[in-house]
Parts: structure tokens; C-alpha cells; sequence
């Protein structure tokens, strides 16, 4: 057997898990860990002949990791090495060691919380945190503490925090191995972001054939980038340059084995994978890695309801390890598409996908093991509190927890379907509609990838899958028969009537998911409110309403990825019961005014509409002030005097605030009356049917309001509308003139005058703008007295001659005021 990195780190870990019946070991990429061992374990004292199940991420990397500890048992799959995952089992009476897929061990759980005649758990690659990996950590963890102190828990990964996990474990020990890495060349080939993603891979895989030898493994974010890398390839490499391998979950098994499996002596080979190949999986043969630095990930969105597929660029631990598969086996080159100095802005490790899944499916799990608050566990990190509300807020209302989070008996009979609970209920409300077989075909279709092609119809593929022999279809046939199965189980008895269509089965799951067509083909508005689309000369593009399945892509630009036409005459059946009709008041903006209608929606969708008459009432009033606040203060009726009114208010708040003096002047400011336009308008709009109703007087009432009566008489007395001159004029003041309140007179008005006018109680010096008898500015003073006997000399010697029938006295403070001129002859 050939020795690897992982053997010297062999003597350690056993020593560990003597000792303790938890550790962590790491490992990098190549070290050996995920097939020695379980070998390693096996004969261990500890064991007394239990099984070990070794837990993986997918199952392209659980088969191949079960075949190759067979092949060196020299055994047969089945034998002391099995496999368990959704298409694949091979087990028997003498399989000890048994490779599964994380969900499945989350189903073993369950069905026996004391994972009798199990002697260890091990959880493979879990840098990759995925919900079921953790949920499988704190079922494992929960387990242990309580019926199973003698079950080891051991986690393995290539790229991790190492110590953290250990704290997880209660200060389980941390064995390393320093695994074996030949050396690779890093070159740097920055992609235009405008530019598609496939065109870049396709230049350097095409670059890396004629410049490197070796195979070639490229990573891509998704299926549709791979397909279309692909088809650039088929047209630029010459014949037999290199076999075109894709790799992505949804390929049946033969297409995968084809992709893993060495190339024939002599030829070279181009793996276009997805992140499936970070780990887990050893490619013989690759000796160059071209990194696109994206992958897509699931993004649930709990306003919506919905899990959409989002390209974001990779974790720098996710780059090296993508890296690290061009030095497997000897010095190697990676090609990576973006700028060097960009690594610093990548996340140093991928995102857990417990912060941004669906956390329905793993609600209902915990509350048939008994656990009705997630956060009672160990974890890694926690499961967010909102996220746990929402899912059992989703929960309740297909009825799986009862108000206190505890599991009913339809939420027992869901979970035992391995499925969300969503798509779980679905299986059970078709068989209760007599279209178990059906409900069995959409689940399936939902839950295993590329069934009947990639298009968007569900209806479509529905078709081309049950035309299609292929292993994986027969494997998915015998997937939607157990789901129908199980519908028809914990239906308990089915109606009659007319089998529904897919698109009637598919809005069972996703009722917060039916669309209705919008303007332009192909345009769509989902009842949740998000919109979403599918090309113009799609089949499902003109129908009149939808049933969406699945979506990808960011809200402005939401693409619909599995859908099925919905009629009309089906609506009702599957929709009807959140069809809500209601009476709906609201301002139209556009033409600043109430309008009220009687509406039937479902959500977001409006169906129908018709007009009312509008109310008069408090309510109508509130609204209206509503809709005048968001449209902008500045489009009531400001007279001219309610201008200087609301002017004259702001002064004297602002003098009281510059003084310290605290007094009780509102604050008058556009935000400040758009922020309370429902306290101090509203109560004046009874009756009125828009803005153009609203009057100069009606808002003057309504400002008048905002005074009490001690604030009316002290706003008359220190922030007058006009100045009183000495020679009984009034003159209005401007409080908005820029230095403060300011007037504009003629300067001999104010003869006899020795003290300077003042506002705010004597506190603000009123502005003064001389003016000569023509009214043109002569000066403006704060200081009328200093003025008197400072600079009117001056001003004086000036005006008498350019005015000399007008009086300009040496002593204007003891003269008399006038506004007349002297009589002629004087």
C-alpha cells in the first residue's frame, strides 16, 4: 500500500481518540485522510466491532472515497465498506465501515437517537460548513452528552480553525498532518468584469493546452457556465488535443466516473467542474487548474420565502484548495482570473451555510428529535434567531408545529419525507388530491438536479424525464415512487376528481411563488413581490400565470429557473383559500390625491380592482396627510403671510436656543412637519379628497394649532408682523432675511429714535436698511444710537446735497420724524 502524508499523523489521532472520545485532525488537500483513517480505525479496541460512519458533503466524493477503501481492502463495495446516499446503497451484515452523505446521517438520527451499534462518527471535509454538516455535528454532539458518552465524534477537514472546533469538542485534542504538496506555479490573469466568464476560462484552458502539459481542471461557478465553456472549446481545439469532461452534480454517474477516471495513455484531458472538485475527490492526471475565483451558492431570503442560486466569488481558503489539485502529484501551474491584489478583498473562509439557508427543514428535524429552540445545541455558530422565527413561522403555517414549536403529527409525518418541508407537503396535499404519483415526480424534479434537461418548463421535463432510460432517471423514477409512497401514507386517503396539472402540484409547494404575467412576454411578479422573468421566446413566457419552483440571479434581474404554466380555471383550487378581497385607501401621487378602490390579491398580485367612493372620515384624513407629507411640505398653500408666520415661529425658537433659555417654540422645519403632518394636519383635512382642497385657511388653522394661547400673545409681542415707526408707518419685517429680521425704511422715519429697535424680548437687534428718500440703500446698522453718532455725519454731507428738500438734521436722535419733504421756498 503506498504510504501517504497522513500515515505519520496515523499514531497520534489513535492516541487521541483512546483517550477521548472527541478530536479534530487536519489535513490538507492530498494527505490521505478520508480513506486511511476509517482503515485505521477499524481494529481499534474502542470500536468492539460498531460500525463507523463517515460522513461526506456529496455524493460523487462519498462513492468514490467508499470504492477506493474497498479497492485497497482488496473487497467488494458492500463488503466491510458501504455506501449509503441517495442513489447509491451498498451495504450488508458485515459492512463496519459506512460512507454516507451528510443528509442521510441526519435521517439516521433521527430514526435512532442512539445510533445503536455505532462506534464513531466522522465528519469529513467540514471547512465546507454546510447546514447538514452542522446540524449532523450538534445531533452528534447531543447524542453523545446524553445516551452515548463512549461514541467518538471526530472532525476532519483540510482548511479550518482547527482550535475553534476543538472548542466545540470541550478541548478535544487537534492532530495535524503536514500533508504532501508538490510545488505550483501561480500566475495571475486578471478577467474584465464586463466580460463572460466562460469566454476567460476558455483563453486560459486554451493557453494552459499548448503552453503546459498535463491535464487541465477548470473551475466554473455553475452548470450553464461549464455547458457553454464547453461548446468555445469543442469549436477551438483541434481534434484529439484533449477529451471535454464535465463535472457537476447533476451529471448521472457515468458522466461523472467519466471526468474522475485517469485519461487513456497518451491523451490529455479537461475537466470543466464546479466547486465539486475542491475536495473530496482525487482527478488523476491534472496537473494545471484554471480558477474562475466564483462559485454559486444558495441565498434564502426571508421576506420572500425564497432560496435563490447567487455567483459570488470564492473564500481564499476555497482558492487554495482549488490550487492545491494541480500539485497531487508533481509541480503543477494554477491559472487564476483576477488580479493578485485582489486575494486580500476574498474572504479568508467560506461562508457557513447556516447564516444564509432556509432553516425550515433543519426546525422541523430538531423538533422531532425534541428540541424546540435550535440555540439549546452546540454549535459552531449558531443558527440566526431571525432565521429560526421565520422557519417556524413557515412551519405553523403548514401546519408541522403547533404555537409553542412543538411537532404535530402532520409535521412527524413530513419530516419522515426526505425533503423540505415545503416540497414535503406538496407530495402530501397531491396524494390527498389523488395525484400522489405526480406530487412523487414534481418532488423529485425539485430535488435532484438536470431531470429532464436544464429548460425552465417543469411540465416540459417532466416529459423528456419520463422518456428518459438513463441510470439517474430510472434511479429518480424509483426516488418520486417512495415519495409518492410516502405521500400516500400520511395522507390517509385521497379525493377524487381530475388529476391536477405540475403547475398545480408545484404552487402546493410554493404558493407564496405563483405569478401572474406582466406587461412584456416572459415578464412575471411573483405574490411574494419579487419580480422575475424568463426569455421572451420561452414556452412559459406568454402564460397567464406560473407556478415557480426555483430562481436565481439578485432582485433586479431575478431569472426563473423551473416553473410550470398554471391555468386559470386551476387558480382557484390551489390558490383560492389566499385570495384576499379588501377595501384599500391610498394617495396617488401623481395626481396628489386620495383614491379608493375595492381590490382582490394574492399578495402582491393584484387580480381585480374597482373604484369606491372616497370615505370623508379620520381615516381618509390621515392618509391624505400621509401622501402631502411624502410629496413635500413646500406643495401646501403658503400664502405669503403664513410664510412670515411660520418664519416668525422659527426665529424665536432659534433665539430661545442660542440663549440657552429652553422655551417652547416648536420646530417647524420641512422634516419637522412632514414627520408629525398626521398630529398637526390631519384632524384639518376631514372631508377633503386631495391637496387641491387644501386652502391658504385651512392651513392656517392648522398652524395656529401648533400654539397654544401664551405662545399666540408672546409671538404677537416679540416677533411682530410689522415695525411701528416713529412716524406711524408700519413696515413688515422680513424674518428671513439672511443676517436675522431685518426691515428696510426711511432713514428719516426713524429720527428721534435713541435706543435700537429689538425682537425676542429685547434679546435680537432688528437689521435696519437705511434708505435715502429715492428707497435706495444708504446703510445697514444693528446699531441705530453708534449710527447717530458715528457715521450719519458723513452719510449726511452726501445726502443734503443730492437731496436738499429733505431735512438732515446734525442731531437726527432729537429731531422729528417725517416723511415729508420741506415745503418749497425753505
Amino acid at each position: 500500500m503506498t504510504r501517504l502524508p497522513i500515515d505519520d499523523a496515523l499514531p497520534d489521532l489513535l492516541a487521541a481518540l483512546r483517550q477521548r472520545s472527541s478530536a479534530v485532525l487536519v489535513a490538507p488537500p492530498g494527505a490521505g485522510k478520508t480513506t486511511r483513517v476509517p482503515l485505521a480505525l477499524l481494529d481499534e479496541p474502542w470500536t468492539a466491532g460498531g460500525r463507523i460512519l463517515l460522513l461526506e458533503p456529496r455524493r460523487l466524493a462519498a462513492r468514490a472515497a467508499a470504492e477506493r477503501m474497498s479497492a485497497t481492502l482488496g473487497d467488494a463495495l458492500g463488503g466491510t465498506v458501504g455506501l449509503k446516499a441517495r442513489f447509491d446503497t451498498a451495504v450488508s451484515a458485515r459492512t463496519r465501515i459506512e460512507v454516507v452523505t451528510e443528509g442521510v446521517f441526519t435521517r439516521t438520527v433521527l430514526d435512532d437517537p442512539e445510533l445503536r451499534g455505532v462506534a464513531a462518527v466522522i465528519f469529513d471535509e467540514y471547512h465546507e460548513r454546510s447546514l447538514d454538516a452542522d446540524a449532523g455535528l450538534a445531533l452528534a454532539l447531543d447524542v453523545q452528552g446524553a445516551f452515548r458518552p463512549d461514541l467518538r465524534v471526530l472532525v476532519m477537514s483540510a482548511t479550518l480553525d482547527g482550535a475553534r472546533v476543538a472548542g466545540l469538542l470541550d478541548g478535544a485534542p487537534v492532530v495535524e498532518s503536514r500533508g504532501r504538496a508538490f510545488p505550483v506555479d501561480t500566475r495571475w490573469i486578471p478577467r474584465d468584469p464586463d466580460a463572460r466568464v466562460e469566454d476567460a476560462v476558455a483563453d486560459a484552458v486554451v493557453r494552459a493546452l499548448r503552453s503546459e502539459p498535463g491535464s487541465v481542471l477548470a473551475f466554473l461557478p455553475g452548470q450553464g457556465e461549464i455547458a457553454r465553456t464547453a461548446t468555445l472549446l469543442a469549436g477551438r481545439l483541434k481534434a484529439g488535443e484533449a477529451e471535454l469532461a464535465p463535472l457537476y452534480g447533476a451529471l448521472d454517474r457515468a458522466a461523472q466516473d467519466r471526468a474522475v477516471r485517469p485519461s487513456p495513455a497518451g491523451t490529455r484531458k479537461v475537466v470543466l467542474a464546479t466547486s465539486i472538485a475542491e475536495s473530496s475527490l482525487t482527478i488523476e492526471g491534472i496537473r494545471v487548474v484554471v480558477d474562475s475565483g466564483l462559485a454559486r451558492v444558495p441565498r434564502y431570503e426571508p421576506d420572500l420565502g425564497l432560496t435563490r442560486l447567487e455567483t459570488v466569488r470564492v473564500s481564499r481558503a476555497s482558492a487554495d484548495q482549488r490550487r492545491g489539485r494541480a500539485g497531487r502529484t508533481e509541480p503543477g501551474t494554477c491559472y487564476r482570473l483576477w488580479a493578485e491584489a485582489a486575494d486580500g478583498a476574498m474572504p479568508p473562509f467560506a461562508r457557513p451555510e447556516m447564516l444564509d439557508a432556509d432553516l425550515s427543514g433543519l426546525v422541523l428535524d430538531l423538533a422531532t428529535w425534541g428540541v424546540a429552540e435550535p440555540g439549546t445545541l452546540r454549535w459552531l455558530d449558531p443558527p440566526p434567531v431571525p432565521a429560526v422565527a421565520e422557519a417556524k413561522k413557515l412551519l405553523r403555517g403548514i401546519g408541522a408545529l403547533d404555537p409553542d414549536g412543538a411537532v404535530t403529527a402532520e409535521g412527524r409525518s413530513l419530516a419522515r419525507i426526505a425533503a423540505p418541508p415545503r416540497v414535503a407537503r406538496m407530495v402530501v396535499e397531491a396524494a390527498r388530491r389523488g395525484a400522489a404519483g405526480l406530487g412523487g415526480e414534481v418532488a423529485a424534479l425539485l430535488v435532484e438536479r438536470g431531470l429532464g434537461g436544464t429548460g425552465a418548463d417543469a411540465a416540459d421535463r417532466l416529459e423528456r424525464w419520463r422518456r428518459d432510460r438513463s441510470p439517474k432517471s430510472e434511479n429518480a423514477r424509483g426516488l418520486a415512487r417512495r415519495f409518492a409512497k410516502a405521500g400516500r401514507a400520511a395522507a390517509g386517503g385521497a379525493a377524487a376528481g381530475a388529476e391536477p396539472s405540475p403547475g398545480a402540484v408545484l404552487a402546493l409547494a410554493f404558493p407564496d411563488r405563483i405569478a401572474k404575467a406582466r406587461g412584456k412576454p416572459g415578464e412575471f411578479l411573483l405574490a411574494n413581490g419579487r419580480a422575475a422573468s424568463v426569455e421572451p421566446h420561452d414556452p412559459l413566457a406568454r402564460a397567464p400565470f406560473l407556478a415557480v419552483g426555483e430562481l436565481a440571479g439578485r432582485a433586479s434581474s431575478t431569472r426563473i429557473l423551473l416553473a410550470a404554466a398554471l391555468g386559470t380555471d386551476e387558480f382557484d383550487a390551489v390558490a383560492g383559500g389566499a385570495v384576499r378581497t379588501a377595501d384599500e385607501l391610498s394617495f396617488d401621487p401623481a395626481r396628489a390625491a386620495l383614491s379608493a378602490r375595492r381590490t382582490t390579491r394574492l399578495g402582491a398580485i393584484l387580480l381585480g380592482e374597482s373604484n369606491l367612493p372616497l370615505p370623508g372620515d379620520d381615516a381618509a384624513a390621515l392618509v391624505l396627510a400621509d401622501g402631502i407629507g411624502r410629496l413635500g411640505i413646500d406643495r401646501l398653500p403658503w400664502s405669503k403671510a403664513l410664510s412670515q408666520w411660520r418664519d416668525r415661529v422659527a426665529f424665536l425658537r432659534a433665539a430661545a436656543l442660542q440663549t440657552g433659555d429652553g422655551e417652547p417654540w416648536p420646530d417647524l422645519s420641512d422634516a419637522a412637519l412632514r414627520d408629525t403632518v398626521a398630529d398637526w394636519l390631519a384632524p384639518y383635512l376631514l372631508g377633503m379628497a386631495g391637496l387641491r382642497d387644501v386652502g391658504a385657511d385651512a392651513l392656517g388653522l392648522a398652524l395656529d394649532g401648533l400654539l397654544d394661547r401664551a405662545l399666540h400673545r408672546r409671538l404677537d409681542t416679540e416677533a411682530p408682523t410689522h415695525f411701528e415707526a416713529p412716524t406711524g408707518s408700519r413696515v413688515p419685517v422680513d424674518y428671513a432675511a439672511e443676517g436675522g429680521p431685518a426691515i428696510a425704511v426711511r432713514v428719516q422715519e426713524l429720527f428721534g429714535l435713541s435706543r435700537h429697535p429689538a425682537l425676542a424680548g429685547g434679546r435680537v437687534p432688528l437689521t435696519l436698511q437705511l434708505l435715502s428718500p429715492a428707497h435706495r440703500p444708504i446703510q445697514i446698522t444693528r446699531d441705530l444710537p453708534g449710527f447717530w453718532r458715528g457715521s450719519w455725519g458723513a452719510v449726511r454731507s452726501e445726502m443734503r446735497g443730492r437731496y436738499p428738500r429733505h431735512p438732515w438734521p446734525e442731531d437726527p436722535a432729537a429731531a422729528a420724524p417725517t416723511m415729508r419733504a420741506k415745503p418749497r421756498g425753505t
